[in-house]
């Protein structure tokens, strides 16, 4: 692929930060001394061991050596072993047949990243110029809309329905243009597709196997991208898990965003981007002069982690959290059939954190949610946030499940009943 063509401006003209590679280098080899860098003295960090209780009772222990590596700057890619742990486990869940490539052809490569969001944000800085067109699912994560606005695209939006993006909406739309074309430069042709394909975030939805398979078909055809942010991969409800885009891209088409922050922990703000070389290592450049790296006390607290689950018991924990959090649903489907019903439409989500409920009988429930609803002590978030045009009147409102207890759920669902009765 010629993957010059969909590189932004500012992200062509990166180039090696030279400090960082020298850096990186010596760090890899005891032997050479470093006087490149300026690390401070782990000598005189205050904090000298760390000791954690996890959820089975035991300990893990972060003795003095490693805690001086873990207060210490580190690769912008990511610590080393971490970055290992992770691309085996991605060949183990997806086998992408990127791994076996070559890295001009595309080959699969890892960066870990400060989160999904991070990640987003510079790939979207990575491929985005002023007047660029690209698609989204609509409705679609408003943290994605927000990072992609200013960048001055034309943000083009491919219906949904129950389970996801329509591909032959997506191929009318694409049919603006002509196959043939994406071989001309300046073509205009749309420079990716932005999805999140499982448990869509607002509205719960998930692609099926037939659906991902013609939208990379059309993504071939039409010599697009496809960024493929699956922050609810572990949460699908079914003990199959859907093939991803990952596995199906012969081509090195998909840039896959991973996040550790509904697995393990949101604060430690850690995420993996997968996606092929020649625009993972732009990514990378750009980290140099930005975030310089993820924190590397939290790679190494997530790495201690995760050697001492292995793959097995890392999956044995996300398994025990998609059935908390199908049990969440259940709960809050339970107080939507209860309250709801003749006043409101929903789908039964497969898969995330969210319920997409859409009202009958108004056009917009924004000035309902955010004043008639939180007068009455909840809070949701009315659909107009999930539309690439932030003005444009929604009957949705989205629900999370993630949080408050079935009670809770219960006693929302009754005071929005009322708020609808009283508007309507």
């Amino acid at each position: 692929m010629n993957y010059s063509r969909f590189l932004s401006v500012v992200s062509a003209a990166r180039e090696q930060n030279l400090l960082r590679l020298t850096s990186s280098v010596a760090q890899k080899n005891p032997s050479i001394i470093m006087i490149s860098g300026g690390l401070p003295s782990p000598n005189y960090f205050p904090f000298k061991t760390a000791s954690f209780t996890i959820e089975d009772g035991t300990t893990l222990e972060i003795g003095e050596a490693l805690m001086k590596r873990a207060l210490q700057y580190s690769d912008t890619q990511g610590i080393p072993e971490l970055l290992s742990w992770l691309k085996d486990l991605q060949r183990t869940l997806h086998n992408p047949p990127t791994a076996k490539y070559s890295p001009d052809q595309g080959q699969m490569e890892i960066c870990v990243t400060i989160g999904s969001q991070d990640a987003l944000s510079k790939v979207f800085d990575m491929l985005v110029n002023p007047g660029d067109n690209v698609l989204s699912e609509d409705p679609s994560y408003s943290g994605a809309l927000s990072a992609l606005k200013p960048l001055g695209c034309n943000i083009i939006k491919v219906p949904s329905d129950k389970h996801g993006i329509i591909p032959k909406a997506l191929e009318e739309i694409l049919s603006r243009w002509r196959p043939e074309d994406a071989k001309k430069l300046n073509n205009n042709l749309p420079k990716f597709l932005y999805t999140i394909p499982n448990g869509s975030n607002p509205a719960g939805t998930s692609l099926t196997t037939e659906r991902k398979e013609k939208i990379y078909q059309l993504a071939r055809c039409y010599d697009f991208l496809i960024i493929e942010d699956d922050p609810y991969y572990f949460l699908q409800f079914e003990k199959t898990k859907a093939p991803t885009f990952l596995s199906m891209d012969v081509d090195g088409r998909v840039i896959r965003c991973d996040t550790f922050s509904k697995i393990i922990s949101a604060g430690l703000r850690l995420g993996f981007l997968t996606g092929p070389k020649p625009l993972t290592d732009r990514i990378i450049l750009h980290m140099q002069i930005s975030t310089m790296h993820p924190s590397t006390f939290a790679q190494i607290l997530v790495l201690e982690l995760l050697r001492k689950w292995g793959k097995k018991g890392l999956l044995e924990h996300t398994d025990r959290l998609a059935e908390f959090y199908r049990t969440q649903r259940d709960a809050m489907l339970a107080a939507a059939d209860k309250w709801l019903k003749g006043l409101a439409d929903w789908y039964v989500p497969t898969a995330g954190l969210f319920l997409w409920i859409k009202i009958k009988g108004i056009s917009d429930t924004c000035q309902m949610i955010m004043e008639n609803a939180l007068e009455r002590g909840v809070s949701l978030v009315p659909g107009r946030s999930f539309s690439t045009d932030g003005s444009a009147p929604s009957s949705y409102v989205r629900a999370s499940y993630s949080f408050a207890s079935p009670d809770q759920m219960d006693q929302a669902f009754q005071a929005l009943a009322e708020v609808i009765k009283e508007v309507v």
